[in-house]
């Protein structure tokens, strides 16, 4: 499915709602949030590792 939105309360938010972002104006679908590869050790790789959870294939959780 499509990714409609995301909500986000932090210190570090700001660096994390940019992929978010970018996912919603490309209408970017699950499958291939998780073909992306994101850097890593980095706190844009918890939005990877959230998808990939929700399909039971975290990695780093």
């Amino acid at each position: 499915g499509e990714l409609l939105g995301a909500h986000m309360v932090g210190a570090e938010v700001t660096e994390l709602i940019q992929g978010s972002v970018v996912g919603r104006t490309l209408e970017t679908t699950e499958g291939e949030l998780m073909e992306t590869v994101f850097p890593h050790p980095t706190l844009s790789e918890m939005m990877h590792e959230a998808v990939l959870d929700a399909y039971g294939r975290a990695l780093h959780i």
